[in-house]
């Protein structure tokens, strides 16, 4: 059975569209058995993201809360076809991940080939950790090209759990996805997308999909704390 003790992608309120605190968050993690919590809040591209120097002074925050190891990173926004992204490199080197995603209001609408060179483009930047929920339909790319990136250059692709919900008619794509990343040997993770605690370490609906497909399990980059903690130093090398 297919177990995921950390989760790489939460949000808090610092972002008006989500609804907890950091503190909440991570006693809702030590409540459902989790090993290791991120915190990766949107970046400003996006309207209601906190401000720069969020980002700038996650420094002082505690490394572990009621038994749970703490990451700090950010959900940063992909800006153009060369993958940049709306936070200096400065302040990229200093976070301990980075998930890279599409939003509506960051990226131009384009064309398959256009989102396929955003992707490769993040996947070279070395600080960039995550694709995240790429599987979106609104933003087509060419999955084989992009997995195999994924695996050349060590980065890992996102099963979004949250996309189940909010983005259904995204689940098929996302099962492509997986089934190419099992076919490539590519890393992915398994993430919560959690705006509000109630959501933090739900996994089930991605499971599930990966469970069906009989994927990996030593493919699973956040399996466990130490796991996604080895793959982290791995990318600061």
């Amino acid at each position: 059975m297919i177990k995921v003790l950390v989760d790489t992608h939460t949000h808090t309120n610092c972002s008006t569209h989500s609804h907890s605190t950091l503190l909440e968050n991570a006693y809702a993690a030590a409540e459902r058995g989790l090993e290791m919590l991120c915190m990766t809040n949107h970046t400003p591209a996006l309207p209601d993201s906190p401000h720069i120097w969020h980002f700038e002074t996650m420094g002082s925050l505690p490394k572990e809360i009621k038994g749970v190891k703490m990451a700090y990173g950010a959900e940063t926004n992909l800006l153009d076809l060369d993958g940049n992204v709306d936070l200096p490199e400065e302040i990229q080197k200093k976070m301990d991940l980075i998930v890279a995603s599409i939003h509506k209001p960051c990226l131009a609408p384009g064309t398959a080939d256009d989102y396929t060179s955003t992707y490769l483009g993040a996947i070279k930047n070395p600080y960039i950790t995550i694709l995240g929920h790429s599987g979106s339909v609104n933003y087509p790319y060419d999955i084989d090209t992009v997995v195999k990136a994924a695996r050349e250059y060590n980065k890992c692709i996102e099963i979004n759990n949250h996309t189940f919900t909010v983005r259904r008619p995204s689940i098929e794509n996302c099962r492509k996805i997986a089934l190419a990343c099992k076919k490539y040997g590519t890393h992915i993770v398994v993430s919560s997308d959690a705006h509000n605690s109630f959501d933090i370490g739900n996994f089930d609906n991605a499971i599930k999909m990966l469970t069906e497909i009989d994927f990996p399990e030593e493919l699973i980059a956040n399996a466990t704390a130490a796991r996604f903690t080895e793959y982290l130093k791995s990318l600061k090398k």
